[in-house]
């Protein structure tokens, strides 16, 4: 993500992991508490060097304090990046030392699963911290993997996007959907029982023939189908799929999709708005997941998590009603709300 001028930029603190022999090597990103405990995920990745992970940390834990305020939960802003070990490793050993590290932090930042990572990883680090979600479920109570719930929050925010673009529902409408794994494969299911119609892309070949072929979806190349004749484009890989460029011969007429971080320089935002392209901000689209999680730290039922997450289609609609009045970009209304309510007082989730 392109960090816009306007964004508040409160000092980064930066926790490094470093076990050799677990495996650990990785940072910890505190954006901001001003809410509550920095959340956000755990994310293994392999990365060239430490100072890309540690760029990619900062990033994502920038992101998770806007994700955390816009769905008004009582949290700040943090990631965890891990740097994955090559070949064979002992996930245990390495995620142990990882909630070890966490623990040392004393509940000022709260983990979960993320890419990469998994609810057996987080049972692993539980083993060490009480301080992490995205573990196993509990009858009647939030908590497991929480990419359903993502899925459910971008379903709900493009229902109301198509809606405000296009005055429709989805049935008829074509989305191209980029990044088909447990996210944009749930959230392709929902909209095919919409009524949509479906162009997929994915980097696995046989995922993305798999679900094609059980949904009757159309298959792009990944780095065309940002340019696939449809109505909608949904990035649901990783970040930076809105570049100058890719905006410049997209189709689509609206952009809302599951990932992190998809303006990926400074020209997308612009030249979205300059081509009447709606964008439906990533972090107020994608918030199912930490919602879930959250509500899993705190003891709550999966009814008040779908509850918060049936809220996020009004919101996007809020937002892109408001920038459309102004004239303003959507990511620049909502970096704006989402900063107000970090000075506000933080009220209990309802």
């Amino acid at each position: 993500m392109v960090t816009a001028a306007h964004r508040m930029m409160p000092p980064m603190e930066y926790v490094r992991l470093h076990d050799e022999a677990a495996g650990l090597d990785g940072v910890i990103a505190i954006h901001s508490t001003a809410r509550g405990p920095a959340a956000g995920g755990c994310r293994l990745w392999t990365y060239p060097d430490a100072g890309a992970a540690m760029a990619d940390a900062f990033r994502l834990a920038e992101g998770m304090s806007y994700k955390n305020a816009m769905a008004e939960l009582p949290f700040g802003g943090g990631k965890a990046v891990l740097r994955r070990p090559e070949g064979d490793f002992d996930r245990r050993a390495l995620f142990e030392a990882f909630g070890a590290a966490v623990e040392r932090l004393d509940g000022r930042y709260v983990t979960a699963e993320d890419v990469g990572t998994s609810v057996a990883d987080m049972e692993f680090v539980a083993s060490r911290t009480q301080h992490v979600a995205g573990r196993s479920a509990r009858p009647g109570f939030a908590g497991g993997d929480p990419s359903p719930w993502t899925a459910l929050g971008v379903f709900e925010a493009m229902k109301a996007a198509v809606r405000f673009r296009f005055n429709s529902s989805l049935s008829g409408v074509t989305v191209a959907v980029q990044g088909v794994g447990s996210v944009g494969g749930a959230l392709c299911r929902l909209l095919a029982e919409a009524g949509a119609k479906l162009v997929i892309a994915d980097i696995d070949a046989a995922r993305c023939e798999n679900l094609a072929a059980e949904l009757g979806a159309s298959m792009a190349a990944i780095d065309a189908v940002a340019q696939a004749d449809a109505e909608v484009f949904a990035p649901c890989a990783l970040g930076g799929a809105l570049t100058g460029a890719s905006v410049s011969a997209m189709k689509a007429r609206l952009v809302c999709g599951a990932a992190n971080n998809q303006l990926g320089d400074t020209l997308a935002a612009p030249l979205l708005l300059e081509r009447g392209i709606a964008y439906a901000p990533d972090y107020v689209v994608n918030a199912g997941g930490i919602i879930n999680v959250s509500a899993e730290y705190l003891g709550e039922t999966t009814q008040q998590v779908q509850e918060r997450v049936l809220k996020i289609g009004p919101r996007t609609a809020a937002i892109l009603e408001e920038a459309a009045q102004r004239g303003l970009a959507p990511s620049v209304v909502a970096d704006r709300m989402a900063e107000d309510l970090m000075r506000g007082p933080v009220a209990e989730p309802a």
